[in-house]
């Protein structure tokens, strides 16, 4: 497996158990800063290296009416500012050519949301910026599928790839995650991350936006990592029922560390494990 490097970050098999976090999206230059402080701190207590994420735009909801962020020019300012301020590498979305190319200007690690992860101009594009790519898995893709998107971004000549599993739609508003997606993903020769908070989301379930039952995200996370897991994608937020997206699903930051304690012993045992039966 081809390890991904940001900066002093590592994601690959035999490196630390990496967190991607922050808020779904940008409401606003507080909320943010005041997230990227906390996240900050506790992960360096906790010895768990952390990439910042928040989205400028959520182009992807349900509802004309749903909040969607700053938009490109005024949040990617903002992303810029907290990269700045607390030395963090920082992932957000992006949703077209031109997109990838301004983001490329500040992000570390360009996000191809899940629904758009078969476009092939806008894999393309983000693969010639020579930034890191995080593909999502579209919730309509089979793991084994998603090869096809890898090789798009390696026909630009770019490795550093990251693939996200985020739940398989399954009836009615509801996601059901495989963990033997993890596994065979990792086939590919890149590392795999885990969302579990998009992975507990009910799309749809409340009418004009997304429900969630965030209650399930521990559950599935220790469970991602206990599948050999490289990175774990948990938005978190420090008011989630006031959240202008996701309410359901992300993690107050008030309960993250008991939940990243318990992650990086079984990431521990696993790394130990693996080095026991080489």
């Amino acid at each position: 497996m081809r390890k991904l490097e940001i900066g002093p970050i590592r994601i690959g098999c035999g490196e630390k158990l990496v967190l991607i976090s922050g808020p779904c999206v940008i409401e606003s230059e507080e909320v943010v800063f005041s997230t990227a402080e906390y996240l900050k701190g506790l992960c360096g207590r906790i010895g768990i290296p952390l990439i910042f994420k928040s989205s400028y735009d959520k182009a992807n909801r349900l509802s004309v009416d749903s909040f969607r962020g700053p938009g490109l020019d005024q949040g990617l300012f903002i992303l810029e500012k907290v990269k700045k301020e607390f030395n963090l590498p920082i992932l957000t979305d992006v949703h077209s050519p031109h997109e990838a190319m301004a983001a490329a200007e500040v992000a570390d690690i360009l996000q191809i949301p899940a629904f758009l992860c078969r476009q092939t101009d806008l894999v393309l594009a983000a693969g010639h910026t020579g930034k890191a790519i995080n593909l999502k898995k579209g919730q309509f893709m089979a793991p084994w599928d998603m090869k096809n998107i890898v090789e798009k971004v390696r026909s630009t000549g770019n490795e550093n790839i990251l693939v996200t599993d985020r739940g398989n739609s399954f009836g009615y508003n509801n996601l059901v995650s495989d963990m033997r997606s993890i596994p065979i993903m990792q086939e590919f020769g890149v590392p795999v991350c885990f969302d579990a908070t998009h992975s507990v989301q009910l799309p749809g379930g409340s009418g004009s936006s997304s429900g969630g039952q965030r209650e399930f995200v521990g559950t599935l996370a220790k469970a991602a990592v206990a599948a050999g897991a490289n990175c774990l994608f948990i938005e978190a937020h420090p008011s989630p029922e006031n959240a202008m997206s996701d309410k359901g699903s992300q993690v107050p930051l008030e309960e993250l560390e008991d939940l990243l304690l318990v992650l990086k012993r079984i990431s521990d045992a696993v790394q130990t494990e693996e080095v026991t039966h080489v």
